[in-house]
């Protein structure tokens, strides 16, 4: 009973998250203009699979992320003291 009800639990926390992805992503998709025919059909097919397999995708986009933080440490600081100083006027 108590598995039972955690196999549920975990298929439909993932259903809510592949969702989620989707949705999220499906509006950065939908953002782009400049994609032609077949870049937006090759996108539409990796925008499906992703969110499928977001347990395995996520995990690498964040890794991405912090290796793209930690090379441009620099300006990031320098953009965020900026708008730090510009609120507090």
């Amino acid at each position: 009973m108590v598995k039972t009800i955690l196999a549920y639990s975990v298929i439909l926390i993932y259903l809510v998250m592949t969702y989620y992805f989707f949705s999220a992503w499906l509006d950065f998709f939908l953002q782009d203009k400049e994609m032609n025919s077949a870049q937006r059909s090759f996108s539409g097919v990796i925008l499906v699979l992703a969110s499928i397999l977001w347990p395995i995708v996520v995990p690498f986009a964040y890794l991405e992320l912090l290796k793209f933080h930690k090379k441009h440490k620099k300006i990031i600081d320098i953009l965020t003291d900026k708008s730090n100083s510009s609120i507090h006027w």
